[in-house]
């Protein structure tokens, strides 16, 4: 057993996240937003509390009210995370991307049984669909963007999400610009999917009813943002 795990098997419960497992990881030397996640997700830890209780909830009823309204059949994520938010989802078809080993296997775990949902490992440097093989009617980043610290991998990231959408993309992040602080940084991404990728069009945006909820595990800095292929 790896030293790591056997102090997250010491490590106390709260609701449905592994609080000291992150605690421990915000101890460590960052490396990297890939290997933060991985590591997190091996030591027990989950995809956070956007993806659970009331956020996820809201999230889900936003996302599926969407793809029923303009008839998707295709839904790709960018960022599935450990499946909770994806299990109150309603897509006919779902294809999940992520960083970590680890959340990969929880998801195929979690959905072995259902054969409309498909996973596959992502590594944004390593990823060049030139035959437009991972395609889909709507891509999804869903608290993402804020978690991608390094410049090239976001730039990768924003790259693969818009050219991987043949109609619909949805971004659900803050936008605005703030620093790093350990494994988040917030940018202001609409300028810079205005600037380069001037055939979508932001179409409509939702803002988060619960911003300023005094529950923590409660509250979020993400809006909604959808934006549509033109042409």
């Amino acid at each position: 057993m790896s030293a790591l795990k056997r102090i997250v098997k010491k490590i106390p419960i709260l609701g449905s996240v592994t609080v000291s497992a992150i605690d421990f990881l915000k101890g460590r030397k960052f490396k990297g937003s890939a290997q933060y996640w991985e590591e997190r997700y091996a030591a027990g830890g989950n995809s956070g509390s956007g993806s659970y209780n009331k956020l996820a909830e809201y999230k889900a009823e936003v996302l599926n009210r969407f793809v029923k309204e303009n008839n998707i059949q295709k839904v790709m994520e960018f960022g599935c995370g450990d499946g909770n938010q994806l299990s109150l989802a309603q897509y006919p078809q779902y294809i999940g991307l992520d960083v970590s080993p680890t959340a990969i296997q929880l998801c195929m775990n979690k959905f072995q049984s259902d054969k409309t949902k498909s996973f596959y490992l992502y590594q944004s440097l390593a990823f060049n669909d030139n035959q437009k093989i991972f395609q889909a009617d709507l891509t999804l980043s869903l608290d993402v963007l804020y978690h991608l610290i390094e410049e090239e991998i976001f730039n990768a990231y924003l790259t693969h999400l818009f050219s991987a959408s043949t109609k619909y993309v949805i971004i659900y992040a803050g936008d605005f610009e703030k620093g790093q602080n350990f494994h988040e940084k917030d940018r202001k991404f609409t300028t810079r999917v205005e600037r380069n990728f001037p055939q979508w069009k932001l179409i409509n945006k939702i803002e988060n009813p619960f911003r300023n909820a005094a529950n923590l595990e409660d509250k979020s800095k993400a809006d909604f943002y959808f934006y549509q292929k033109q042409g």
